[in-house]
């Protein structure tokens, strides 16, 4: 079963070596986006140039290293899904060495009263995925460890926010009323689709995540309303707060 993946033993049969060469190491911090729009912004916005990328049967995708105001950061797009999100972490460290991952993106909220104009800051995810049970213990929920450490930031640049669990799921199509139902009375007040797979990848590969949301479907009226998924996937106010999260870390 799924849920009996995890071994304790650290080392596998073949690791990134074996598609990217000795490991490396240019700085200790990350920030990623899944949208391509604030990708495309930033890379116009800061200097920047390509030091790694992570290539499969897809293409080549690169991974950038910033000049903000003088000091260098990791930047690069993530992948959609736990399973992909999570081998982009391990390539995109293995030819960085970065120590602390900034990863946001969009959800959907499960309660939207608890969530509406507040950035969400996760503090548990329920693993309906399967690549954390592979990288940690298995259990229903897996701990947001810097949950409590982004919200004292959040706090220190007066933002908006909600601490509470999410819901981390491989299929979307599949978000059910029944499953909606169970997931909301756990008490998730959102559903996205990486978080529970990248925790435990971080936490595996001794990585610093800090993560954070912003709800653009809702699925808690009496009928689905995607009208604010563009937004909540493409406004770049996430990136700069991502930069006021690295400066605070």
């Amino acid at each position: 079963m799924i849920v009996n993946s995890y071994h304790k033993e650290k080392e596998s049969i073949f690791s990134p070596e074996a598609f990217l060469g000795e490991k490396k190491y240019i700085c200790d911090t990350a920030i990623a986006t899944f949208s391509c729009e604030i990708f495309n912004a930033v890379t116009k916005k800061y200097p920047h140039k390509e030091v790694a990328h992570t290539v499969s049967a897809n293409g080549h995708r690169p991974i950038y290293q910033l000049d903000v105001n003088g000091k260098k950061v990791i930047f690069y797009m993530s992948s959609i899904g736990a399973c992909l999100a999570g081998n982009d972490i391990i390539e995109m460290q293995w030819q960085t060495g970065i120590k602390n991952l900034i990863i946001f993106g969009s959800c959907g909220a499960l309660d939207s009263q608890a969530t509406d104009g507040k950035y969400i800051i996760p503090n548990q995810a329920y693993r309906d995925e399967g690549m954390s049970y592979h990288y940690a213990y298995p259990s229903d929920y897996i701990d947001i460890k810097n949950s409590d450490r982004l919200a004292v930031i959040f706090e220190k640049l007066k933002l908006p926010y909600v601490q509470g669990r999410i819901w981390t799921t491989d299929a979307p199509y599949r978000e059910t009323k029944t499953a909606f139902a169970k997931r909301k009375n756990d008490g998730c007040i959102a559903v996205e689709m990486e978080l529970a797979g990248i925790q435990a990848v971080c936490d595996f590969h001794d990585i610093e995540l800090y993560s954070f949301l912003v709800t653009g479907d809702v699925l808690d009226g009496e009928k689905y309303i995607p009208d604010g998924l563009i937004e909540a996937n493409h406004s770049l106010d996430k990136f700069f707060i991502a930069l006021k999260i690295w400066e605070n870390i």
